[in-house]
């Protein structure tokens, strides 16, 4: 079990007690019961949606899946903090803030399964496609958060990261151009405690949340399995950056349940006792003690979320199965804005060799 020090937001205990922090609180005066039961189905959800596709990865219809179990509370929290007109930069992990977003499910499986580059069009939910490189969405953030600043507009952006990601150079030198530049950016690092198989202590022996202010930025350490606390973090950083007060660092503190993607097997680099001391703060578990001790965790309210929780699984399911082949000079779409010359003579070299195939048929008919 992992003792937190006294500067650790945490809003709800993992058994579900509400805890209060003064400076805290306010952020999160206003979410009524119906608020925490929609946090508590979105959780439900987009759990199920993880346990569908990792499933349809070992069926065969996915070629990989990068699961988020256990981190569905520090994904809702600060997705559902978000305006539709702020812009997420996300790794691959952030399934939930997809689905917050409003990502159609099966666009949410279309690279995973091999048919498409994107799964979808950014500026239509403002959220870009996931980034595979380890870090190269804090750069792409901050540019956009700089574009924003210099139109005058009061949006942000926020960009999704692991705790090892933070070793990268290039989240590094986005906070050096996010600090220097005042941008309204919201770096969000998900410390789920492994980057692949290596422990958070080998790469940090400090808090994560400790490097930021060495840039000039002021960060938050937040207990990432609390839906309550991530929610609060998020508004203070949007609100600072909304209002001119330049980037913040938030660092939820969470644990990946599953493997690194379904290619990993957990088990040869980690302790059972450790995955079972974190179970103990799962974070849907604890917002259903809450909602119940509220008088909210009801059979109707129950069975409503499953029943969502079931439709949303058959729809992903069916959606995948049945996802077209892509043509294949689909390939050289989108690869640029505009027309490209060199790109048009390499389609064109590519349908001949496709059409050589048809003209062997041909002949040997």
């Amino acid at each position: 079990m992992v003792d937190f020090p006294a500067d650790f937001v945490q809003l709800l205990t993992p058994d579900g007690v509400r805890s209060a922090m003064v400076d805290y609180d306010p952020w999160v005066a206003d979410v009524t019961g119906e608020q925490l039961a929609a946090m508590y189905e979105d959780m439900i959800v987009v759990r199920r949606i993880d346990t569908e596709a990792t499933a349809l990865q070992r069926q065969g219809e996915l070629g990989l899946w990068p699961p988020l179990l256990g981190q569905e509370a520090a994904q809702i929290g600060s997705a559902r903090s978000l305006r539709s007109d702020d812009f997420v930069f996300s790794s691959y992990r952030e399934n939930a803030v997809a689905y917050c977003r409003g990502v159609d499910y099966t666009d949410i499986l279309r690279v995973w399964r091999g048919s498409a580059q994107s799964g979808w069009n950014p500026f239509e939910i403002g959220m870009a496609t996931p980034a595979i490189i380890i870090g190269a969405q804090t750069l792409h953030a901050t540019g956009w958060a700089m574009g924003a600043k210099f139109d005058g507009s009061d949006s942000a952006a926020i960009t999704y990261f692991g705790d090892g990601a933070t070793s990268e150079g290039d989240v590094n030198e986005a906070m050096v151009f996010a600090a220097s530049f005042q941008v309204p950016v919201i770096f969000f690092c998900q410390n789920n405690q492994w980057a692949i198989s290596e422990p958070v202590a080998l790469q940090a022996h400090r808090n994560i949340a400790d490097r930021a202010p060495g840039f000039g930025i002021p960060s938050i350490r937040v207990d990432g399995n609390d839906v309550l606390a991530v929610m609060a973090a998020t508004r203070i950083a949007l609100d600072r950056a909304r209002n001119g007060g330049g980037p913040t660092f938030i660092e939820a503190v969470t644990y990946r349940m599953g493997p690194h993607t379904t290619a990993d097997d957990p088990t040869k680099y980690r302790e059972t006792a450790e995955l079972e001391a974190w179970k103990a703060k799962d974070p849907i578990l604890r917002l259903q003690r809450l909602l119940d001790s509220m008088g909210l965790f009801t059979p109707e309210l129950e069975a409503k979320t499953q029943a969502k929780a079931d439709a949303v699984a058959a729809e992903l399911r069916a959606g995948c199965i049945g996802m077209p082949d892509p043509a294949p000079l689909t390939v050289f779409d989108h690869v640029y804005s505009t027309p490209n010359a060199t790109l048009d003579g390499q389609r064109a070299e590519y349908a001949d060799y496709l059409a050589s195939f048809d003209a062997a048929d041909g002949s040997s008919s």
